[in-house]
């Protein structure tokens, strides 16, 4: 039964056929949009390196949810730009912190629309680390407590999901102890699992004012060049209480992804980060490539490497693109 009785084509030959023999299907559904938040009135300053995305005060960004709501996306990942900024990260646990403020308008607004928040020092440290600093180092432990109650202070202001993104050894046990014993324990953890001390970050700390002081995060994010110790990670958070793992960046580490979904079988997300967006903006601009098929084979791509999740800066106009089929 070889050449040219099995002839592959037969399955391509049209639009509609492909669809019914279409093994992964995008949907708005698989889609979490991220938002920056910063203090103010009527703010929306443009990210120069990522095209389409603003910081914007939290008037500007409830109107920007009427289309998110109304496109169907499921939620947003929200992080925040503080008034001011010092070497304990203060806003970052602060109850009326700009995330916190975020969050209870949004659900006050959107109440079926999920918010999950980043759970970080970064944006709001005075030195740019996502922990405590001690002799010129980020000093795990003693950064677990302040980041277990800037989880517990998002929970507070309504969260749905939060999402600790520091790295730090044993941060998802602190935070759902935490959470826990202050009585939320309804509310899941998405971990960054598998976060990579990537080069694809640089417009994101643009966007939230985060690039570290001094050194770099080499010391607490992971190596690129490693694969099994990100499922040592995985497994660490899974056992530590989280209820969805993720992996960032998104396209350098399918495989890692692919690993995970497969090994584990537990709900993933993947985060398509800023330098992604970035690059396929610029290329497009440039005419060099067709910017909604490239967006939506890279999403799908995500997708069919094991993502459940996928957290990206194209969400609204995937969003709209999908509608359109």
């Amino acid at each position: 039964m070889g050449f040219p009785v099995v002839r592959p084509r037969r399955l391509r030959s049209s639009e509609t056929i492909r669809r019914l023999v279409r093994e992964t299907v995008l949907t708005v559904d698989d889609l979490i949009y991220p938002v920056f938040v910063a203090h103010g009135q009527g703010i929306n300053r443009p990210v120069e390196s990522m095209p389409g995305v603003a910081n914007v005060s939290v008037d500007v960004l409830l109107r920007e949810l009427e289309e998110v709501a109304e496109l169907g996306i499921p939620g947003i990942l929200v992080f925040g730009l503080p008034a001011a900024k010092d070497e304990y990260g203060r806003e970052a646990y602060s109850d009326d912190g700009i995330v916190q403020r975020a969050v209870r308008a949004v659900k006050e607004n959107y109440p079926g629309l999920l918010v999950v928040t980043d759970v970080c020092l970064c944006e709001y440290t005075s030195h740019g680390h996502c922990g405590l600093i001690k002799d010129g180092t980020v000093d795990n432990d003693p950064s677990l407590e302040l980041i277990a109650r800037t989880a517990v202070s998002h929970a507070a202001a309504g969260a749905d999901m939060v999402a600790p993104s520091d790295m730090m050894d044993g941060r998802v046990g602190a935070v759902r102890a935490a959470l826990d014993e202050a009585g939320f324990n309804q509310v899941p953890i998405m971990s960054y699992a598998a976060k990579y001390a990537s080069a694809f970050y640089g417009p994101f700390r643009e966007a939230a004012d985060s690039a570290p002081q001094f050194g770099d995060r080499r010391a607490y994010q992971m190596d690129p060049a490693n694969a099994d110790e990100a499922l040592r990670e995985v497994w660490q958070d899974l056992e530590e209480g989280a209820d969805i793992v993720m992996i960032k960046p998104a396209l350098a580490f399918l495989d890692v992804l692919y690993r995970v979904k497969q090994e584990t079988g537990h709900p993933v997300a993947a985060y398509s980060v800023s330098g992604e967006y970035a690059a396929i903006k610029a290329a497009a601009e440039r005419g060099w490539l067709d910017e909604r098929r490239t967006v939506l084979e890279i999403l799908t791509g995500i997708k069919r490497a094991g993502a459940d999740i996928i957290i990206t800066y194209h969400a609204r106009d995937a969003a709209r693109w999908l509608r359109q089929g």
